[in-house]
């Protein structure tokens, strides 16, 4: 029983588990919001005015659930919704200036999980897996107002509705 093992884990279950451990050692208190908020803010940050469909896209929601989301994120005067002007049917999303405040919080005190999470890799280690997730991320999101080139997409943490 003591051999070697066969098999390593994959790539996809390698993320999984450390983005469940990222998630754990998350502390909300000094981020100053829930993990997913976080998620949803740098999104729309990263994606300004965005249509409310692509949030559903790029975090794997149901536009129910994204609703849910969206009317915390309002409540907390961290993001508005507005209706398009080119399309009356569908609301963008973009942040308010508190949302940008909190955000900058929080990826401020999110430095401090990162450290945790990645101290077995150096500074120049932890740049390359950065820019090979985010090339990631750009390859397979969908680009401003465009639909997801793959419906089974699912790069944005899971647990963001939790």
């Amino acid at each position: 029983m003591g051999g070697k093992r066969p098999y390593a884990p994959g790539t996809l279950v390698l993320l999984t588990r450390l983005a469940k451990q990222a998630y754990r050692r998350s502390d909300e208190r000094e981020l100053g919001l829930h993990l997913r908020h976080l998620v949803a803010l740098s999104y729309m940050r990263d994606h300004e005015a965005c249509p409310q469909q692509d949030l559903a896209d790029a975090f794997c929601m149901d536009a129910n659930n994204v609703v849910l989301l969206l009317n915390e994120l309002e409540a907390l005067g961290y993001a508005s919704r507005l209706r398009d002007p080119c399309d009356r049917r569908r609301h963008l999303v973009q942040l308010t200036q508190a949302g940008t405040d909190a955000l900058a919080h929080a990826e401020t005190a999110e430095g401090a999980t990162e450290d945790t999470i990645f101290a077995a890799l150096s500074d120049a280690e932890r740049a390359t897996l950065h820019e090979l997730l985010s090339r990631s991320l750009r390859g397979i999101e969908p680009a401003d107002g465009e639909a997801a080139p793959d419906e089974t997409y699912s790069a944005t943490i899971a647990s963001i509705s939790t």
